[in-house]
Protein backbone atom coordinates (compact mmCIF):
# COMPACT_ATOMS: atom_id res chain seq x y z
CA UNK A 1 0.00 0.00 0.00
CA UNK A 2 2.83 2.36 0.77
CA UNK A 3 4.42 1.68 -2.30
CA UNK A 4 0.88 2.61 -4.06
CA UNK A 5 0.91 5.99 -2.60
CA UNK A 6 4.23 6.61 -3.15
CA UNK A 7 3.89 6.22 -7.15
CA UNK A 8 0.79 7.82 -7.35
CA UNK A 9 2.75 10.77 -5.38
CA UNK A 10 5.75 10.41 -7.81
CA UNK A 11 3.39 10.93 -10.91
CA UNK A 12 1.19 14.05 -9.30
CA UNK A 13 4.77 15.60 -9.03
CA UNK A 14 5.70 14.28 -12.68
CA UNK A 15 2.62 15.59 -13.89
CA UNK A 16 2.04 18.89 -11.42
CA UNK A 17 5.40 19.58 -14.38
CA UNK A 18 3.67 18.82 -17.15
CA UNK A 19 3.23 22.34 -19.62
CA UNK A 20 0.99 20.79 -21.94
CA UNK A 21 -2.48 18.45 -22.40
CA UNK A 22 -0.34 16.19 -24.24
CA UNK A 23 1.96 15.22 -21.12
CA UNK A 24 -1.11 14.64 -19.49
CA UNK A 25 -2.71 12.29 -22.37
CA UNK A 26 0.86 10.19 -22.59
CA UNK A 27 0.91 9.72 -18.39
CA UNK A 28 0.76 6.61 -17.13
CA UNK A 29 -1.75 6.96 -15.09
CA UNK A 30 -4.43 6.36 -18.35
CA UNK A 31 -4.73 2.88 -19.08
CA UNK A 32 -3.91 2.03 -22.35
CA UNK A 33 -7.38 1.48 -23.22
CA UNK A 34 -8.37 4.95 -22.18
CA UNK A 35 -5.66 5.94 -24.55
CA UNK A 36 -6.39 3.86 -27.53
CA UNK A 37 -10.12 6.11 -27.25
CA UNK A 38 -7.88 9.74 -28.26
CA UNK A 39 -8.17 9.34 -32.27
CA UNK A 40 -11.88 9.32 -31.64
CA UNK A 41 -12.34 11.96 -28.98
CA UNK A 42 -9.73 14.49 -29.99
CA UNK A 43 -9.17 15.57 -25.91
CA UNK A 44 -6.28 18.36 -26.55
CA UNK A 45 -7.98 19.68 -29.75
CA UNK A 46 -11.55 19.46 -28.03
CA UNK A 47 -10.24 21.18 -25.06
CA UNK A 48 -8.35 23.79 -27.10
CA UNK A 49 -11.48 24.26 -29.15
CA UNK A 50 -13.23 25.07 -25.64
CA UNK A 51 -10.82 27.27 -24.65
CA UNK A 52 -9.46 25.11 -21.36
CA UNK A 53 -6.97 26.93 -19.72
CA UNK A 54 -4.59 25.66 -15.79
CA UNK A 55 -5.92 28.05 -13.92
CA UNK A 56 -9.80 28.11 -14.42
CA UNK A 57 -12.51 26.31 -12.66
CA UNK A 58 -13.83 23.99 -14.63
CA UNK A 59 -17.44 22.10 -14.08
CA UNK A 60 -16.77 18.73 -15.80
CA UNK A 61 -21.11 16.65 -16.29
CA UNK A 62 -21.56 13.17 -15.26
CA UNK A 63 -18.23 11.89 -15.73
CA UNK A 64 -19.53 8.39 -14.96
CA UNK A 65 -17.75 5.46 -13.32
CA UNK A 66 -14.28 6.04 -15.20
CA UNK A 67 -13.74 9.69 -15.71
CA UNK A 68 -12.41 9.14 -18.75
CA UNK A 69 -12.20 13.06 -19.01
CA UNK A 70 -11.63 13.71 -15.58
CA UNK A 71 -8.00 12.04 -16.08
CA UNK A 72 -7.36 14.75 -18.33
CA UNK A 73 -8.84 17.44 -16.69
CA UNK A 74 -8.17 16.66 -12.72
CA UNK A 75 -4.46 16.36 -13.23
CA UNK A 76 -4.66 19.49 -15.94
CA UNK A 77 -6.28 21.70 -13.54
CA UNK A 78 -4.78 20.25 -10.24
CA UNK A 79 -2.37 23.13 -9.49
CA UNK A 80 -3.66 25.86 -10.38
CA UNK A 81 -7.56 25.48 -11.61
CA UNK A 82 -10.31 24.34 -9.55
CA UNK A 83 -12.20 20.99 -11.04
CA UNK A 84 -15.78 19.99 -10.36
CA UNK A 85 -16.91 16.79 -10.94
CA UNK A 86 -20.56 17.44 -11.31
CA UNK A 87 -21.70 13.42 -10.74
CA UNK A 88 -25.10 11.68 -10.73
CA UNK A 89 -27.44 11.58 -7.75
CA UNK A 90 -26.20 9.80 -4.39
CA UNK A 91 -29.69 8.93 -3.81
CA UNK A 92 -30.75 7.98 -6.77
CA UNK A 93 -33.36 4.94 -7.33
CA UNK A 94 -31.80 4.02 -10.62
CA UNK A 95 -29.18 1.48 -10.34
CA UNK A 96 -26.28 2.46 -12.63
CA UNK A 97 -26.30 5.85 -11.17
CA UNK A 98 -25.17 4.94 -7.99
CA UNK A 99 -23.27 2.36 -9.24
CA UNK A 100 -21.36 4.37 -11.58
CA UNK A 101 -20.78 7.22 -8.32
CA UNK A 102 -19.45 4.40 -6.01
CA UNK A 103 -16.83 3.53 -8.71
CA UNK A 104 -16.04 6.69 -9.65
CA UNK A 105 -15.31 7.61 -5.82
CA UNK A 106 -13.30 4.21 -5.79
CA UNK A 107 -11.12 5.00 -9.25
CA UNK A 108 -10.49 8.58 -7.22
CA UNK A 109 -9.52 7.01 -4.02
CA UNK A 110 -6.74 4.78 -6.03
CA UNK A 111 -4.88 8.31 -6.71
CA UNK A 112 -5.12 10.58 -3.78
CA UNK A 113 -2.01 12.35 -4.35
CA UNK A 114 -3.37 13.10 -7.91
CA UNK A 115 -7.41 13.19 -7.47
CA UNK A 116 -7.14 15.15 -4.32
CA UNK A 117 -8.54 18.13 -5.34
CA UNK A 118 -11.39 17.28 -7.18
CA UNK A 119 -14.70 18.27 -6.17
CA UNK A 120 -17.68 16.43 -6.62
CA UNK A 121 -20.91 17.92 -6.68
CA UNK A 122 -24.47 16.43 -8.15
CA UNK A 123 -26.77 16.95 -10.92
CA UNK A 124 -30.15 15.76 -11.27
CA UNK A 125 -32.47 18.63 -11.05
CA UNK A 126 -35.13 19.29 -9.22
CA UNK A 127 -33.07 18.13 -6.49
CA UNK A 128 -29.61 18.69 -7.17
CA UNK A 129 -29.45 21.34 -9.61
CA UNK A 130 -26.15 23.21 -8.33
CA UNK A 131 -22.83 21.69 -9.97
CA UNK A 132 -20.76 24.38 -8.65
CA UNK A 133 -21.68 28.24 -6.20
CA UNK A 134 -23.79 30.20 -8.80
CA UNK A 135 -21.10 32.56 -11.43
CA UNK A 136 -17.72 31.45 -10.32
CA UNK A 137 -16.88 28.71 -13.42
CA UNK A 138 -14.72 29.42 -16.63
CA UNK A 139 -16.21 26.17 -18.10
CA UNK A 140 -18.66 24.13 -17.85
CA UNK A 141 -18.20 20.94 -20.34
CA UNK A 142 -20.08 17.76 -20.64
CA UNK A 143 -19.36 14.84 -23.36
CA UNK A 144 -22.24 12.36 -24.89
CA UNK A 145 -24.67 13.25 -22.20
CA UNK A 146 -27.37 15.53 -23.92
CA UNK A 147 -29.81 11.88 -24.81
CA UNK A 148 -29.60 11.00 -21.53
CA UNK A 149 -31.34 14.84 -20.24
CA UNK A 150 -33.63 14.22 -22.98
CA UNK A 151 -34.66 10.63 -22.22
CA UNK A 152 -35.01 11.80 -18.42
CA UNK A 153 -37.25 15.39 -19.08
CA UNK A 154 -34.22 17.26 -17.67
CA UNK A 155 -32.60 18.82 -20.68
CA UNK A 156 -34.38 22.01 -19.83
CA UNK A 157 -33.76 22.02 -16.00
CA UNK A 158 -29.61 20.95 -16.76
CA UNK A 159 -29.23 23.55 -19.34
CA UNK A 160 -30.35 26.06 -16.83
CA UNK A 161 -27.85 24.80 -14.05
CA UNK A 162 -24.96 24.98 -16.67
CA UNK A 163 -25.87 28.69 -16.66
CA UNK A 164 -26.29 29.60 -13.56
CA UNK A 165 -22.81 28.06 -12.76
CA UNK A 166 -20.97 30.24 -15.62
CA UNK A 167 -19.40 33.15 -15.15
CA UNK A 168 -20.94 36.10 -17.60
CA UNK A 169 -18.55 35.21 -20.84
CA UNK A 170 -18.41 31.66 -19.53
CA UNK A 171 -17.88 28.65 -21.71
CA UNK A 172 -20.04 25.93 -22.30
CA UNK A 173 -18.65 23.41 -24.20
CA UNK A 174 -20.94 20.08 -25.42
CA UNK A 175 -20.27 17.16 -27.20
CA UNK A 176 -22.53 14.63 -28.36
CA UNK A 177 -23.54 11.62 -30.84
CA UNK A 178 -25.02 13.33 -33.81
CA UNK A 179 -28.13 12.66 -35.83
CA UNK A 180 -29.51 14.19 -39.22
CA UNK A 181 -31.74 16.57 -39.02
CA UNK A 182 -35.31 15.95 -39.26
CA UNK A 183 -35.12 13.26 -37.12
CA UNK A 184 -37.92 13.30 -34.13
CA UNK A 185 -37.14 13.64 -30.67
CA UNK A 186 -38.59 10.56 -29.72
CA UNK A 187 -36.43 8.94 -33.03
CA UNK A 188 -33.31 11.16 -31.17
CA UNK A 189 -33.70 9.76 -27.69
CA UNK A 190 -34.33 5.50 -28.83
CA UNK A 191 -30.72 5.76 -30.96
CA UNK A 192 -28.89 8.21 -28.97
CA UNK A 193 -27.97 10.45 -31.53
CA UNK A 194 -29.67 14.04 -31.23
CA UNK A 195 -29.51 16.86 -33.62
CA UNK A 196 -27.74 19.91 -33.81
CA UNK A 197 -30.80 21.94 -33.63
CA UNK A 198 -31.79 19.91 -30.58
CA UNK A 199 -29.60 20.88 -28.62
CA UNK A 200 -28.58 24.72 -30.02
CA UNK A 201 -32.28 25.23 -28.88
CA UNK A 202 -31.90 23.81 -25.56
CA UNK A 203 -28.56 25.99 -24.85
CA UNK A 204 -30.48 29.03 -26.13
CA UNK A 205 -33.57 28.29 -23.96
CA UNK A 206 -31.33 28.37 -21.24
CA UNK A 207 -30.05 31.79 -22.74
CA UNK A 208 -26.61 30.96 -24.39
CA UNK A 209 -25.89 32.14 -27.59
CA UNK A 210 -23.82 29.70 -29.85
CA UNK A 211 -19.84 31.18 -29.88
CA UNK A 212 -18.66 28.42 -32.89
CA UNK A 213 -18.82 24.93 -34.06
CA UNK A 214 -16.08 22.81 -34.84
CA UNK A 215 -15.92 19.25 -37.01
CA UNK A 216 -12.80 18.15 -34.79
CA UNK A 217 -15.15 14.86 -33.27
CA UNK A 218 -16.81 14.26 -36.84
CA UNK A 219 -16.67 10.61 -38.22
CA UNK A 220 -17.90 10.64 -41.92
CA UNK A 221 -18.00 6.93 -41.60
CA UNK A 222 -20.91 6.88 -39.14
CA UNK A 223 -24.45 6.97 -40.52
CA UNK A 224 -25.68 7.33 -37.44
CA UNK A 225 -28.53 4.30 -38.35
CA UNK A 226 -27.64 1.32 -36.63
CA UNK A 227 -29.80 -1.89 -35.01
CA UNK A 228 -28.84 -0.96 -31.41
CA UNK A 229 -28.30 3.09 -31.85
CA UNK A 230 -25.32 4.78 -31.29
CA UNK A 231 -24.39 1.36 -28.88
CA UNK A 232 -23.68 -0.54 -31.62
CA UNK A 233 -20.19 1.29 -32.32
CA UNK A 234 -17.53 0.72 -29.89
CA UNK A 235 -16.90 1.04 -26.91
CA UNK A 236 -20.19 -0.53 -26.33
CA UNK A 237 -20.33 -3.08 -29.00
CA UNK A 238 -23.77 -3.88 -27.98
CA UNK A 239 -24.47 -6.40 -30.44
CA UNK A 240 -21.77 -8.56 -29.41
CA UNK A 241 -19.56 -10.43 -32.03
CA UNK A 242 -22.65 -9.82 -34.51
CA UNK A 243 -20.79 -7.69 -37.79
CA UNK A 244 -18.12 -6.43 -35.02
CA UNK A 245 -15.14 -5.94 -37.72
CA UNK A 246 -17.85 -4.14 -39.31
CA UNK A 247 -18.50 -1.37 -36.35
CA UNK A 248 -14.78 -1.06 -35.43
CA UNK A 249 -13.99 -0.54 -38.54
CA UNK A 250 -16.56 2.57 -38.34
CA UNK A 251 -14.99 3.84 -35.25
CA UNK A 252 -16.89 5.62 -32.49
CA UNK A 253 -19.69 7.74 -33.40
CA UNK A 254 -19.77 11.02 -35.84
CA UNK A 255 -20.34 13.87 -32.94
CA UNK A 256 -20.70 17.54 -32.88
CA UNK A 257 -18.38 19.53 -30.48
CA UNK A 258 -20.36 22.85 -29.86
CA UNK A 259 -19.00 25.89 -27.85
CA UNK A 260 -21.71 28.38 -26.20
CA UNK A 261 -21.32 31.45 -24.06
CA UNK A 262 -23.20 33.40 -21.33
CA UNK A 263 -23.50 36.47 -22.27
CA UNK A 264 -21.73 39.04 -20.29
Amino acid sequence: MRILIALAALLSFSLAQATSLDDILSAPHRSAEEKTRDPYRHPAQTLDFFGVEKDMTVAEIWPGAKGWYTAVLAPYLREEGIFYAAQFPPDSDISFYTRSLTLFKAHLAKYPALYDQVRITHLYPPVYSDIAPAGTVDRVLTFRNVHNWAKAGKAEAVFASFFKALKPGGILGVVEHRAPEGRSLEEQIESGYMTESYVIAQAEKAGFRLAKQSEINANPQDSADHPAGVWTLPPSLRLGDQDREKYLAIGESDRMTLKFVKPE
